[in-house]
């Protein structure tokens, strides 16, 4: 009993030991490390990034960069190479971004590194393309947070002190999309009280402007048009600008030299209650006052799309791995899932779904779907439907005057109910290749921008061929050389163009060396010389096996190229020799005296061990079916070298 107790306490030990691993190993946070290193008056920083987790469907996941090197400069380069004016201590920041990543971006901490070695130059170049900029390190996403870059530039002549405003958070979002959390100015700007805006002499004289008083009472007074590039109403755009954004921050600078750039670096964070509806965008003003003494002033408006994860937007098939022998008589079935992440209903939803070569679209049948209705007869109607249209290479489903909640919509708490789906079956074609196909679909909410799908991939197990396999092999340097073979191939069922052959071939092969012949003069032992003429020729019977491993291409359905390696022995060797022995009178070969036959056979097996290249064609049924072929064989022994030609059928 106390053995039993023992047993179930360990289990649950590791049970919880287990939890707690799984637990600890899911919490890991994902890091990204700043790398540094001094070259001269110069710092080389690279990243060290966690591995990326691609996104099925996706292109090719990759990490976007963005440092501040905590002097009023930064980069975007994934490996920057920054100098610094003055020597000091620095606290370097990088961001970086994981596009088509499962996972979310890396944390970094600061680095603080130490400068001994300066350049006054350094950072003197121009880097603006515009007098005044916004910019930012990504797009938003929810619980994340973002980098401002404001950049603006003194294009007057001379030294100047000025202003700059940041508006955020659109009224008409209810909630704020970004909490400030950072600022970091390096060249004194001062963040300044936040007041009513009043108006000033310089706009007596302009038409239909609207500007708030001190009081805050909104005033019509007449105004010039407006410059696009320069504008001159100073609180008529503050004021407008207070009327579009909740939020806002002022600073005042000093001392610009002409020419000289500097940035603002503003950190916003997007809480959870951040608006989730990709198809919204939300946007960011800043204005920039380059001399207080006038209302001279820029302003830029930088929109941002909001990005979101969109799970469970899928689509997946029944037809991951299928037999190609048999797949003829096979259905396919379909599934497309959608939802709708909105702030409001979805009246018309669009499914453009990619339908591969291989299938006949007009075999597709829905079997199902939601929101449940009706197929849509040939004549328009005004009542819920599910609209069937083809394009070359695309099925389009369409639901029509339905009504789809949307899971951030009000009163909505029951997100099944934003989800629909449609299910179809199509059967294949009359004639389709064995190769991977991939299918996704574009799912269009009214108007919003279409949502991608994972791709729903289409694959063919490799299944077996077996082919039979004879011919003739010649050998052009080789004496008397007679060589006829049989054998068996192996290679994928009916591979579309790309595949691999293994082949085992049995050829029986016979063949002869050259002849030698050799002369001697032999004394008698009685005083006179005779002439002995020795005739050697060996002759070769072989039971051989070749093995070839090739790649092969069909161009098309009737001609296929390979190439490959061989390797090939002498299962046995039988190797006979004839000895010819001739005595003539005198030193020449005038008169025989005497002849004599010798003869003598070795036998061994597993010898001759031989290896080379191959290249090969063949014409007839490349994929299934009989073929004849050629084929070329390059031994690295000497005289093996041979042509090879063939009949072959693959079953």
């Amino acid at each position: 009993m106390r053995s039993f107790f023992t047993f179930i306490l360990l289990c649950c030990c590791f049970q919880w030991l287990s939890a707690q691993k799984a637990r600890s190993q899911d919490s890991i946070p994902r890091v990204a490390r700043i790398i540094h290193q001094v070259e001269g008056d110069a710092i080389q920083f690279s990243p060290e990034t966690p591995t990326l987790e691609q996104i099925a469907g996706a292109p090719k996941a990759y990490y976007s960069y963005y440092w501040e090197f905590d002097d009023g400069t930064y980069s975007k380069e994934k490996n920057p190479k920054h100098s610094y004016k003055n020597p000091g201590d620095y606290e370097v920041k990088l961001w970086a971004t994981n596009h088509y990543d499962t996972g979310k971006p890396p944390s970094s901490r600061p680095k603080k590194i130490t400068v001994t070695q300066a350049d006054a130059s350094a950072n003197d170049s121009a880097s603006m393309t515009e007098d005044f900029m916004l910019q930012r390190n990504r797009e938003p996403m929810p619980e994340e947070d973002i980098v401002v870059i404001m950049s603006y530039k003194n294009y007057l002549n001379d030294t100047t002190n000025g202003k700059l405003f940041l508006f955020y958070n659109e009224h008409k979002y209810k909630a704020d999309n970004f909490i400030m959390e950072d600022i970091r100015a390096y060249h004194n700007e001062k963040r300044t009280p936040k007041a009513n805006f009043v108006y000033t002499n310089a706009i007596d004289d302009f038409e239909y402007s609207l500007l708030a008083s001190a009081e805050k009472d909104v005033l019509n007074l007449k105004a010039k048009p407006q410059d696009s590039t320069i504008k001159t109403n100073l609180p008529l755009t503050l004021e407008e600008s207070k009327s579009y954004y909740r939020n806002y921050e002022q600073f005042e600078f000093n001392n610009l030299k002409p020419n000289e750039e500097r940035h603002l670096f503003f950190t916003l964070k997007t809480p959870p209650e951040m608006l989730k509806d990709t198809s919204a965008i939300i946007s960011i003003r800043g204005v920039y006052v380059p001399d207080v003494n006038f209302d001279n002033h820029k302003v830029k408006d930088m929109e941002m799309e909001i990005v979101t994860s969109h799970d469970p937007n899928r689509m997946a098939s029944n037809g991951t791995f299928m037999s190609y022998r048999t797949v003829r008589f096979k259905t396919l079935k379909y599934k497309i899932k959608f939802q709708n992440n909105g702030e409001g209903p979805a009246r018309t939803i669009r499914l453009e779904t990619d339908i591969p070569d291989m299938l006949d679209k007009s075999t597709i049948e829905v079997t199902d779907m939601y929101p449940k209705c009706d197929i849509c007869p040939k004549e328009e109607v005004n009542y819920s439907c599910l609209d069937t249209t083809f394009t070359d290479t695309q099925a389009i489903f369409t639901f029509k005057n339905i009504y789809l909640p949307g899971s951030e919509q009000k009163n909505v708490k029951e997100y099944d109910s934003t989800k629909g789906f449609v299910t179809y079956h199509i059967k294949f074609a009359k004639d389709f290749h064995k190769q991977k196909t991939k299918s996704r679909t574009a799912i269009i909410f009214d108007k919003n921008e279409p949502i991608i799908t994972n791709y729903s991939t289409t694959r063919f197990a490799p299944g077996i061929s077996i082919g039979a396999k004879v011919g003739y092999n010649a050998f052009p340097v080789l004496k008397n050389s007679e060589s006829y073979f049989l054998g068996a191939t192996i290679s994928p069922y009916k591979s579309y163009r790309w595949y691999w052959q293994v082949e085992l071939l049995n050829s029986f092969h016979k063949y002869s060396d050259d002849t030698e012949t050799t002369d001697e003069l032999v004394d008698s032992g009685q005083g006179f010389l005779f002439l002995q003429r020795t005739t050697t020729n060996n002759s070769y019977r072989n039971v051989d096996w070749e093995i070839p491993v090739l790649v092969r291409y069909n161009i098309n359905n009737y001609i296929g190229v390979g190439a490959g390696l061989q390797g090939m022995f002498s299962l046995s060797e039988k190797q006979t020799q004839n000895v010819l022995v001739e005595q003539f009178e005198g030193v020449t070969d005038n008169f025989l005296m005497n002849s004599a036959t010798y003869s003598n056979e070795n036998k061994n097996g597993f010898t001759n061990f031989r290896t080379g290249l191959l290249v090969d064609v063949t014409a007839g049924f490349a994929r299934i079916g009989p073929s004849i072929g050629a084929r070329y064989v390059l031994n690295f022994k000497q005289d093996f070298s041979y042509w090879q030609f063939y009949t072959i059928w693959k079953f």
